[in-house]
């Protein structure tokens, strides 16, 4: 356990390369799951592993009153796992992985222990996508989901208490690969890929593509490709996007070809940069307030948090110095905000450990 100010991080040592953290809903207060993407190239097997966190044991030493992190169950899958989320509904978890080999896996989840007690699956057919698939996103309902792949090709599929099906979006037939991808609305989706180019979906619409953002900043020796995006549930218009060399940025859609950069190099010369590797993931961080942001309609960006190939976990807000939460000696390959305690933040780091950041004077208290 390391203590700093307000912020307490427990690490948990693990035998297996974490690629993804993703917090499940939680029917107790007292025992909360989180699911992690685990891969050991050494045995070529993957899983998706549901761990419990659990309050600590009574010790009046405070240096090991640290917060339990059990493992609950394990479910084999035939690839390494690419992209992973979660859908929000306590009663009935879902969980979605997507592979390297292009599978896409739906489980379904005991909402008390978190083991999988159904799996659905699209496995095996070149037709939904012919290689990685590197980002899924899940509907609040669990209902419907969205693939990008690095074949070019975008697809949702609809998931059903028996079964599934999928249609095709958009086939790029090489022409582009998509690297994110995240729900807007019941209808609305946004990728990203190659370029930090950002493409807005609607289905309502013919051909579905509505709005695209073409990155053009930065130097020939920057790389530029787009890692994570998130949308706020209020604020649909505006996609925060992370990607290469540190690159940190909002496009508004009112506004479609002006980004908002916060991290990283841009058109005008470097603004204050937080990391100078691969953005892994970015997200609206709802538990840090904003300085500039009242009950009035407001153009400022909400707080983000991101985390860093070179080991940074940090919070900006546009105008403001970055806090910088952890600075390790390696990579954060991925993090989660506890959306039913958004003080809590779970991540993944690239020396095979799950980490808890908990934030504020409470801390020690789950």
């Amino acid at each position: 356990m390391e203590e700093s100010g307000n912020l307490l991080f427990h690490r948990y040592p693990q035998s297996k390369a974490i690629t993804s953290v993703r917090w499940l809903p939680s029917v107790s207060a007292f025992d909360r799951l989180v699911a992690a993407a685990v891969d050991d190239p050494d045995a070529s097997s993957s899983s998706l592993e549901i761990h419990s966190l659990q309050p600590p044991n009574p010790d009046p030493n405070p240096n090991t009153n640290s917060p339990l992190l059990h493992l609950r169950s394990s479910f084999s899958l035939p690839s390494p796992i690419s992209s992973l989320r979660v859908s929000p509904n306590p009663q009935k978890p879902l969980a979605a992985a997507s592979t390297l080999d292009g599978s896409l896996h739906l489980l379904f989840l005991d909402p008390v222990n978190g083991a999988v007690v159904s799996e659905l699956s699209i496995a095996g057919d070149r037709s939904f996508h012919s290689g990685v698939i590197q980002a899924i996103d899940l509907q609040t309902d669990g209902r419907d989901c969205v693939t990008a792949g690095e074949d070019g090709r975008v697809n949702l599929v609809s998931v059903g208490e028996t079964g599934v099906d999928y249609k095709r979006v958009h086939e790029s037939r090489g022409l582009a690969s998509y690297t994110a991808a995240r729900w807007g609305s019941v209808v609305e989706f946004a990728t990203g890929g190659v370029g930090f180019g950002v493409q807005w979906w609607d289905q309502r619409k013919p051909g579905g593509l509505v709005s695209q953002f073409k990155g053009s900043w930065g130097r020939d020796s920057v790389t530029r490709m787009v890692h994570s995006i998130d949308i706020h549930p209020s604020r649909k218009h505006i996609c925060l996007v992370g990607g290469s060399s540190g690159t940190i940025f909002a496009w508004d859609r009112r506004w479609e070809q002006q980004p908002i950069l916060l991290s990283g190099v841009g058109l005008n010369g470097r603004v204050q940069s937080v990391s100078e590797s691969e953005v892994w993931e970015v997200q609206y961080d709802s538990y840090s307030q904003s300085s500039g942001i009242t009950s009035a309609p407001s153009t400022k960006l909400l707080p983000v948090m991101m985390c860093s190939e070179d080991g940074i976990l940090a919070v900006l807000e546009q105008g403001e110095t970055p806090t910088e939460l952890l600075a390790e000696p390696c990579a954060i390959n991925t993090f989660d905000i506890d959306p039913q305690n958004p003080s809590d933040v779970v991540c993944g780091l690239e020396w095979e450990s799950i980490g808890l950041l908990m934030r504020g004077r409470d801390a020690m208290v789950m």
